[in-house]
């Protein structure tokens, strides 16, 4: 195994990850501040699970998202 690609493509798949994230976060939150659904003050959960099959993976990280 080269460790130096190995390590470029996980960081490559996390960039893609974080930044789509993000998008759709900020967009959801956008959608739900705009219909009244949120207030705007609110902290959320969050969670994501990362699955990678080939190996048996599958890791469930949780979290929270603070609007003010």
């Amino acid at each position: 195994m080269d460790e130096e690609t190995f390590n470029l493509s996980i960081r490559k798949f996390l960039k893609v990850v974080g930044v789509n994230s993000q998008r759709e976060i900020e967009q959801a939150v956008a959608r739900a501040l705009a219909d009244g659904t949120l207030a705007g003050n609110e902290h959320l959960p969050v969670s994501v699970t990362l699955e990678l099959a080939a190996v048996k993976l599958q890791a469930r990280f949780d979290g929270e998202i603070r609007l003010g």
